[in-house]
């Protein structure tokens, strides 16, 4: 174990036994489920299936449902394995348990303190290991590693930050990244960087290109359809804070126009719709909230759909969805394919670093729009309104760049089975 390495482990052992009131706290500003702190803490409380089991993680909502097609594929290459998937956020853990098949399982990934992973770990007993992206725990993944557990890197990307990061401890970035049994980077750049940290190199995968169109309740669906009646939907689908701000700004232009349009705004964590009701109401908009069952009636200029699962409803119900988490920097953008493979014509603002390389893409087949600022927004919500034949087209685009990308997952989770069943 290197210098760096050795000190983590020390470090997170004497922090350890301050993680049980650390996990309260968050318990308590609702970023942690409170019934469920023992799985935090390595201590599981339901029994592991017998047999072989692949343990998948994705630290939050885009990375963990962005595995849901690699465990369907695992799932329906070998029905007996189990798919053990966790996560570390409370949001990513309610959509997961919707959306997950049958013998696949959902759990809080635990702290990364010695005592909690060796827990984890002892119970669960994993085969393989995969980890998505930039999620890389040292003490679980050494732990697993010693446990005779395989490990993967997939859809693998790095920010320049980690990058930078893991560059000045050059020995601990060989023991963890070169420690993987199969690395496949999101794209050439990501890929290149992960090498020079010692990584290998099996190839691409990015699991963003890859999955299913998002549900949609047909009943829902339906009674939506007819309270809405023929207005336009505006939707800002997965916001966060300063982007309601923005999008009220420019809905405050364009509201009064014959077309009667309607803002539906679904902020990326449903606990902050109170708020954002209360921005809306302040500034004169008539809003009402989903989340309290309010009626969405013709006088409804702003309707914040605060609920779960439910974007699928609204990409198929949108005229137009800009794409949060583009519009304020920090977060990084998010996924544009969830409007592609539903026809939904999308723009997204500046700041997509997250998601550099599908929009990219995307833009080279003219696909998505771009914009920077409050008057650029505002042009493109009003094109959706009085002349939206060049979206669709655009849409049509995109939903045929996103079926061609979707098959990568299968050989993929070829891969990793071969890689299990070779333990």
């Amino acid at each position: 174990m290197s210098l760096a390495l050795g000190v983590y482990r020390a470090a997170t052992g004497l922090l350890e036994p301050l993680a049980p009131s650390l996990l309260r706290a968050r318990a308590r500003r609702g970023k942690e489920d409170l019934s469920r702190l023992p799985e935090r803490l390595g201590r599981p409380v339901l029994a592991r299936p017998e047999g072989r089991l692949v343990w998948l993680h994705g630290a939050s909502v885009g990375e963990g449902l962005s595995l849901l097609p690699l465990v369907e594929a695992m799932a329906e290459r070998d029905p007996a394995l189990t798919l053990l998937v966790t996560s570390g956020t409370t949001t990513s853990a309610d959509l997961l348990a919707r959306r997950l098949p049958e013998r696949a399982i959902h759990q809080f990934v635990p702290v990364d303190g010695p005592r909690s992973a060796a827990g984890f770990l002892a119970h669960w007993r994993p085969d393989l290991a995969v980890f998505v992206e930039s999620e890389l725990w040292p003490n679980l993944l050494l732990a697993a590693r010693r446990r005779g557990a395989r490990t993967a890197l997939v859809s693998a990307r790095l920010s320049k930050g980690s990058l930078d990061g893991w560059g000045r401890f050059p020995a601990a970035a060989r023991a963890v990244l070169g420690g993987f049994d199969l690395v496949m980077g999101q794209d050439d750049e990501a890929a290149t960087g992960l090498v020079r940290l010692g990584a290998r190199d099996d190839g691409r995968l990015n699991l963003k290109l890859a999955g299913e169109s998002l549900p949609a309740d047909a009943e829902n669906l339906a009674r939506l359809r007819g309270e809405i009646g023929e207005r336009p939907i505006l939707l800002a689908a997965s916001t966060h804070p300063g982007e309601e701000t923005l999008l009220l700004e420019v809905f405050a232009w364009l509201k009064d126009r014959p077309e009667r349009p309607l803002l539906v705004i679904v902020p990326r964590h449903p606990v902050r719709g109170e708020g954002i009701l209360m921005e809306a109401r302040e500034q004169g908009f008539v809003a009402a909230r989903r989340a309290l069952a309010e009626p969405l009636t013709g006088a409804t200029e702003v309707y914040v759909a605060d609920t779960l699962g439910e974007l699928g409803l609204w990409f198929r119900l949108a005229r137009l969805a800009v794409i949060g988490g583009s519009l304020v920097e920090g977060v990084g953008g998010h996924n544009p394919l969830e409007a592609a493979r539903l026809d939904c014509p999308a723009s997204a603002g500046p700041h997509v670093v997250n998601w550099r390389s599908v929009y990219a893409a995307l833009e080279v087949e003219h696909a998505v729009r771009r914009v920077d600022g409050a008057a650029a927004l505002a042009g493109v919500m009003a094109e959706a309104l009085t002349d939206p034949t060049a979206l669709r087209a655009e849409a049509g685009r995109a939903r045929a760049f996103a079926d061609r990308e979707s098959g990568a997952v299968r050989p993929a989770a070829d891969w990793l089975l071969a890689l299990m069943r070779r333990i």
